[in-house]
């Protein structure tokens, strides 16, 4: 679903009846949408094991933090101690998850949340087992076949994440993420992607740059989605410059800080060095200030010093040919 849509529905709900909004999306969007009524006691206590399950997460991030603060230090517990106390929080959260869907076998929202709570927990086969079962009970909910497909990426096999993200994109051709994700995996793991798809190792990079690219068409403010989209053309053989460029420029128009756009100088800056346009790698390097990127512009402007003295001296005229005579 639409950030744009999910913004209508959450401004919609703060005034309206679940029923009156479903009917509201469906005429407006022509989509079938259905939206639990936040009053019922199951949706309540649904949404407590969901608030229990962040702040079992969040409490237990703490721990790990403070464990390695400790261990700096000379303190702090055994790492086996550490995921004793772990497993014993996400335990508690684990029998709220599996006493409530007992109850409510056909919960989609707790399967998917059970789901991502497992594989939070390194139990990939039971997250599997969850949004398995919601494909099942919701053949046409987008959601676990993303999901799964994340799985496959971690664990295998890959070719199962192609055909599940191509899944999700075909049952919501209007989420962002998807092409991302599919685009990044193809990208990836293109030693599985080039006999999977049958194409050549440069019609692969073209396919993940398609994808990407309708994933800046849906969502074309995000930073972070257009910096992962330019990153990608360093692993891209031979280097396509210009368009590296041009996706790093895509980046600094939306770009909302000094820091970003300063970041985006100094990959400019790499690309043209590079490809041996000096002066416009210096005007680059020239425009960053910040100090957080002293090291590495340091580092730039000693390989562009290097660069533009190797070229000088292969472009240097032939010393003069001493000739010998008797």
């Amino acid at each position: 679903m639409s950030d744009l849509l999910i913004g209508l529905l959450g401004a919609l709900l703060a005034t309206n009846q679940p029923a009156a909004v479903s009917n509201l999306v469906t005429q407006t969007t022509g989509l079938t949408v259905s939206i639990p009524d936040p009053n019922d006691p199951v949706e309540k206590e649904y949404h407590k094991i969901t608030a229990d399950d962040d702040a079992a997460q969040a409490e237990v991030d703490g721990w790990i933090r403070d464990n390695q603060s400790f261990a700096k230090e000379g303190g702090g517990i055994k790492a086996n101690e550490l995921n004793a106390k772990i497993r014993r929080r996400f335990d508690g959260i684990k029998q709220e998850y599996t006493d409530f869907l007992a109850k409510h076998p056909n919960h989609i929202g707790a399967h998917l949340a059970y789901g991502s709570f497992l594989n939070d927990s390194q139990d990939e086969d039971g997250a599997i087992a969850q949004f398995e079962t919601v494909m099942k009970l919701d053949p046409k909910n987008p959601v676990p076949y993303n999901q799964l497909a994340n799985e496959y990426t971690h664990s295998g096999p890959v070719d199962k994440a192609f055909g599940y993200y191509e899944k999700a994109i075909q049952l919501d051709p209007t989420e962002p993420i998807y092409y991302q994700n599919l685009a990044t995996t193809i990208y990836l793991f293109r030693s599985n992607s080039v006999p999977y798809y049958h194409l050549p190792e440069q019609e692969i990079y073209n396919k993940a740059m398609k994808l990407y690219e309708q994933a800046m068409k849906l969502d074309p403010n995000n930073f972070e989605l257009a910096q992962d989209v330019a990153q990608t053309y360093y692993g891209i053989r031979p280097t396509r410059t210009d368009e590296a460029l041009n996706a790093w420029t895509n980046a600094l128009k939306i770009a909302e800080t000094d820091v970003e756009r300063e970041g985006v100088y100094l990959h400019f800056a790499r690309f043209q060095l590079n490809a041996g346009r000096f002066a416009e790698a210096r005007h680059n390097l020239d425009r960053v200030s910040n100090p957080i990127y002293n090291d590495l512009k340091t580092r730039l402007e000693k390989n562009l010093a290097l660069k533009q003295k190797e070229a000088a001296d292969t472009n240097a005229a032939p010393s003069a040919i001493k000739v010998e005579t008797k």
